[in-house]
């Protein structure tokens, strides 16, 4: 049976994963249509689905960061991310 961690490792790569694809689609719908808009989607779902998998499994460890301070790396990027995304919604 496979352990606990391991599932989490491979849930956080396949949304990391499937972030990248939705980043990317909104960066052309961005590029194709030269939307403000789609650049912030872009970069918001990018900080919200893409950046926690670095930074709780890449640079975290790498720097030797506690999981406090890890964890406030994925809150922050999870924060600008939100904050693009609205302004995505609201401010373009």
């Amino acid at each position: 049976m496979v352990d606990a961690a391991t599932l989490l490792t491979l849930a956080s790569a396949a949304t990391a994963a499937a972030g990248v694809v939705v980043a990317w689609l909104a960066h052309r719908g961005y590029r194709r249509n030269d939307s403000r808009a789609m650049r912030f989607l872009a970069v918001g779902v990018a900080c919200i689905a893409v950046v926690p998998f670095p930074v709780t499994y890449g640079v975290g460890p790498l720097l030797g960061l506690s999981d406090a301070a890890t964890l406030l790396g994925v809150l922050l990027a999870n924060v600008a991310g939100l904050l693009a995304v609205l302004y995505s919604l609201e401010g373009t």
